[in-house]
């Protein structure tokens, strides 16, 4: 693991924080609550974050510790971390430009939108906006804000599980989706084996899987309902030293248990995810993960941009 990546630097990133990022509450609920073993359940509501994900906390970590020109920040997202970006660099008084792939959710765009940002279209998928953002950043001198591949990313996603660890103390599993590996990777960092971390994936995206079998990262196809936000072609170079070391599994799991999760989280506790971020409790619910009477599990709901819910009705 980095030295600049420790539980020192997280707690003094998280205090670097603390101005600007939601402290988002934890659920507590029995696994019998959803047919489950009785497990005792620690629902992370990061989806209750500033622009309606954990990304914010990345977002300003990269623009509060690096100097930003006059050209501003330039990002690539599949929408999470776009409109993290977005935000922070509003509220920070700076220039935003965000590309997004085609596959991009109209609810992640139009917040994306309504931040201000300059938004530009580039490519199919997430690989091709983060080509055509590193290509404008190139021609504008624009710092580019990575969506997980950078130090100051995984120290802002680590501030999420030392908030986790102060809510929920003594966790004997943490379940967190995995698309790039920023939350994984700062998650991994801050419990450095003192509780189990689970990384969990579509099966149509399996990019920390194949890195982990491969012994190094390695390009994957993505596709599937949650590839907007967990659809990264390859794990992060920073990340993926921290899971070989940290995370204990990997998890992988078809479409329909993502979506069932969802309308799960829905019927019993009226929290509304997207797919990505329902991902981790879909492992539990679909017993891909198999809790254990009395485990005490933190699950991430990482994210809640979705138009899922029509309030018309």
């Amino acid at each position: 693991m980095s030295e600049k990546l420790t539980r020192q630097t997280i707690l003094e990133t998280a205090e670097l924080l603390r101005p600007y990022v939601r402290k988002t509450p934890v659920l507590e609920v029995s696994g019998a609550d959803f047919g489950l073993p009785a497990c005792r359940l620690f629902l992370k509501l990061e989806l209750m974050q500033h622009s309606g994900s954990f990304k914010v906390r990345g977002a300003f970590a990269n623009l509060l510790t690096r100097v930003v020109p006059e050209a501003g920040v330039v990002a690539a997202s599949g929408g999470n971390h776009g409109a993290a970006v977005a935000f922070a660099a509003r509220r920070l008084g700076k220039k935003a430009q965000i590309f997004v792939p085609r596959i991009a959710s109209p609810a992640k765009v139009e917040r994306i939108r309504r931040e201000q940002a300059a938004l530009e279209i580039g490519g199919e998928r997430y690989a091709d906006a983060l080509a055509a953002s590193h290509e404008r950043a190139l021609q504008t001198g624009a710092l580019e804000v990575h969506a997980y591949d950078a130090i100051e990313t995984l120290l802002g996603t680590g501030s999420l599980a030392a908030e986790l660890e102060e809510q929920a103390p003594a966790l004997d599993t943490v379940l967190v989706a995995v698309g790039g590996g920023g939350l994984i990777g700062g998650v991994a960092s801050w419990y450095g084996g003192r509780a189990r971390v689970v990384g969990v994936e579509p099966d149509l995206a399996p990019t920390l899987a194949r890195a982990l079998e491969a012994g190094q990262p390695v390009d994957v196809n993505v596709d599937g309902v949650a590839a907007d936000s967990l659809g990264a072609r390859r794990i992060g170079a920073n990340v993926f030293p921290v899971a070989k070391r940290y995370v204990d599994r990997v998890v992988l799991l078809p479409d329909t248990d993502i979506r069932a999760a969802q309308a799960a989280l829905w019927d019993k506790l009226r929290v509304v995810t997207e797919p990505g971020g329902a991902a981790a409790f879909a492992a539990l619910l679909s017993g891909r993960y198999a809790c254990q009477a009395g485990e005490r599990l933190g699950v991430v709901l990482s994210g809640g941009n979705t138009v899922a819910v029509d309030f018309g009705r």
